[in-house]
């Protein structure tokens, strides 16, 4: 693309639209108010805090609000300041790890009330279904997703969204996404999803790390038809960041999961969250998830902890047992990012329990599912490096950087 034509993409992105976000969005009615100037100086404003304009587009319709203990605007609730505004909010859902936050990964979540307000909770993670039931649609004109998202494929906060965008476009709702930045949103890397391991934890053809906000992504997946059955949201509207840019250090003022406590977790999440397919605890149940790995059966170590049941990892892997192997926690988050995805750590645990004859891979698909596709797994057999397997996906990635340009509302 000349110089010319990116610059007119970045006006049309920014640009206050009547029928669309930019080129593929106007065909799907997806519009995104205007992105402000940026400044170094400003501090990020989230879509949730700009109710002067989503509070007239929302005013006198019935609302489903799709947000967790991370939708918050200063030191209120995105639901408590909408119902401030006089704005009629009839149902909830929530995500994994439910309205509060309280559960721990993939523990199945039941409906229920919220205690504050008395609006019903439709969950959709309770192990049923992770569609409303017609009943639920009934009940409201449009849905808002307010949820503070950390941009990777394996991360299920994007796929309630798209599984409620499909239902949109089922039962003809409207769609708004109150927009937050991305704190991995300066990083694209990983391959592309295989698409025949589409699963909970990998929903769309994107990287691991797509570098994309919940509202851009939306509008990607309505516009490139990667809804089910190829429908498509007809209003679909983002209310963006101000002041945001995706090379902006978001620091995260509530942890968006149990075990993803500060900035140096959330970091590393991208390269530490394929242990969860294999027997290598990577912390949960420590004070430390996600910032450290280790095994009973490994060694050569200095470091070792000892995984116990608490909040947010009732059952973690090798509870109880003392495992041996690396701490993260003195790295520095700006290497970190340099990074991106670091195979280092798998393939170094990989070898060290083929040496002592252990299991490593759990023995179902969850790496696969997590990885995205089967060809890494058979690398790391192979004896391939981590930069040997990570130019494997460089291409798609370049493909995808193309693909996903029309899209984004923040400079890059």
């Amino acid at each position: 693309m000349n110089l010319l034509k990116h610059l007119l993409l970045l006006l049309c992105c920014s640009a206050v639209l009547t029928t669309g976000a930019c080129n593929k969005s106007e065909k799907t009615g997806s519009t995104a108010a205007p992105a402000t100037q940026v400044t170094k100086t400003q501090p990020v404003i989230t879509g949730a805090a700009c109710t002067d304009q989503y509070v007239p587009l929302l005013k006198g319709k019935r609302i489903a609000l799709l947000s967790n203990q991370t939708g918050t605007v200063g030191d209120k609730h995105v639901l408590d300041v909408m119902l401030e505004k006089g704005l009629n909010v009839t149902v909830i859902f929530s995500p994994e790890h439910g309205f509060r936050g309280k559960a721990d990964a993939g523990e199945h979540v039941s409906s229920s009330v919220d205690e504050k307000t008395g609006i019903p909770i439709a969950s959709l993670y309770d192990g049923k279904s992770r569609y409303p039931s017609k009943e639920t649609m009934d009940k409201f004109d449009v849905i808002v997703t307010d949820l503070q998202d950390v941009g990777l494929r394996f991360y299920t906060y994007y796929v309630t969204m798209i599984n409620l965008m499909e239902a949109a476009a089922e039962h003809g709702k409207d769609f708004v996404v109150f927009d937050r930045p991305n704190p991995n949103g300066m990083t694209v890397d990983g391959p592309i999803l295989d698409m025949n391991l589409k699963s909970g934890v990998g929903r769309l053809p994107i990287p691991t790390v797509y570098g994309m906000t919940m509202g851009e992504l939306a509008l990607m997946a309505n516009g490139e038809g990667w809804l089910k059955n190829g429908v498509k949201v007809k209003n679909l509207q983002v209310i963006p960041c101000k002041n945001y840019t995706h090379q902006t250090r978001y620091e995260l003022p509530i942890a968006p999961s149990p075990n993803l406590p500060n900035m140096l977790s959330i970091y590393l999440y991208p390269s530490l969250c394929y242990f969860e397919g294999t027997t290598v605890s990577l912390g949960r149940g420590t004070d430390f998830p996600f910032q450290c790995y280790g095994h009973p059966q490994m060694t050569g170590y200095d470091f070792s902890f000892t995984p116990v049941s608490r909040f947010g990892a009732k059952t973690p892997p090798q509870q109880d047992k003392l495992c041996h192997g690396v701490d993260l926690r003195g790295l520095d988050p700006e290497t970190v990012i340099a990074q991106g995805i670091n195979l280092e750590y798998v393939i170094d645990a990989y070898n060290n329990l083929k040496k002592a004859g252990a299991q490593f891979y759990l023995k179902n698909r969850f790496f696969d599912l997590l990885m995205g596709n089967t060809r890494v797994r058979q690398m790391i057999a192979e004896g391939k490096t981590a930069a040997q397997i990570k130019a494997t996906w460089k291409e798609g990635i370049e493909i995808f950087k193309k693909q996903r340009k029309p899209y984004l509302l923040y400079p890059e």
